[in-house]
């Protein structure tokens, strides 16, 4: 038996952990600044070493007249002649020039995921506030580190773009545009799923995002193609790409009875458990698609940390931050 479940979403007929009210399925801008203090241990990336005198706090990539000497090299042309180093060109006879290491703020840009495909979980919260939870600690990091962070919330129809700002009142802005979108959703909306929407928002992160920028996207990655791969590996030849990938872990821990009833909008399906060919193909296609985002990382160096939406989101990204920070040092 085939089986397609491009997202899982809109869930009917599930019983979820949650706590009383609506905590686990909408998320408030109170909910998200409450995530401030929790978000103080938090690192993305290497600090510059301490025994550098520089004038930032991250490194460039971008190489131009800053205060730390990195490199001789040939001249090339179209070198600035003010970088020539005149007494080891008189020496070898051949024209050399000095490369320094440009140190700069770097801005951040936060990619929030609150479509349809994201209305989905099986205990304590949705996909959906695992992903403004997510985005929100790093929002609170970076503008704790004194750098300007600003985002893109979107969903099935529109988006809404944040520049980015040095301010406290900066991210409860970002955090107000996250909880109206993700309040926005419900399993009733006729909204129609946009699997393309991620590749279209990539699209104009990039034409923003153009070098030194810190890109984080938060998503489920419902809708990703080789298009996708190649727009974040277009942005981190110059930019820092994270990518922090929401999943639930229903689908590899399927039930082996009962049922579930699942919508993509206007068609609906009833999944039964208790049906062997329905849990491999359930369990294949939940499998091979997380094999495929991981490899993004394993092949082409793009950091994809896997988040369950099942589990305290600041821990989980406290320990996989951590890890990519370790593996960057011994580079």
């Amino acid at each position: 038996m085939g089986i397609s479940l491009p997202a899982l979403g809109r869930t009917k007929g599930i019983k979820r952990s949650t706590q009383a009210g609506t905590k686990g399925v909408y998320v408030s801008v109170d909910d998200l600044a409450a995530l401030e203090p929790i978000a103080r241990d938090l690192s993305f990336l290497r600090k510059a070493p301490v025994h550098r005198l520089l004038a930032g706090r991250h490194e460039s990539r971008i190489r131009g007249r800053g205060l730390s000497f990195e490199e001789l090299r040939s001249y090339l042309p179209g070198d600035d002649i003010r970088t020539i180093d005149w007494r080891v060109t008189a020496r070898t006879g051949q024209p050399f020039v000095r490369v320094y290491d440009e140190e700069k703020d770097r801005p951040a840009l936060v990619i929030v995921d609150q479509r349809i495909n994201m209305f989905f979980g099986s205990r304590r919260s949705l996909k959906s506030v695992a992903a403004a939870e997510a985005a929100a600690l790093c929002a609170w990091r970076v503008t704790a580190l004194g750098d300007r962070v600003g985002g893109l919330v979107f969903n099935d129809i529109e988006e809404e773009t944040l520049r980015p700002h040095r301010s406290r009142e900066a991210v409860i802005r970002f955090a107000e545009v996250i909880s109206n979108k993700n309040n926005a959703l419900s399993a009733t909306s006729d909204m129609p799923r946009t699997p393309a929407r991620l590749d279209a928002v990539l699209s104009k992160v990039a034409a923003v995002a153009q070098h030194d920028h810190l890109v984080i996207v938060v998503s489920d990655f419902d809708g990703h193609s080789t298009a996708t791969r190649d727009l974040l590996l277009k942005m981190s030849v110059a930019n820092d790409v994270i990518c922090i990938l929401i999943y639930d872990p229903f689908l590899l821990e399927l039930p082996r009875q009962g049922e579930m009833v699942v919508s993509g909008g206007a068609l609906q399906a009833e999944l039964q458990f208790s049906r062997s060919s329905v849990r491999d193909a359930v369990d294949n296609f939940a499998r091979n698609r997380g094999r495929e985002l991981r490899s993004w990382q394993h092949d082409m160096g793009l950091p994809m940390l896997a988040v369950s939406a099942a589990e305290e989101v600041a821990p989980q990204l406290r320990s996989l931050l951590g890890q990519l920070s370790f593996r960057q040092g011994r580079r």
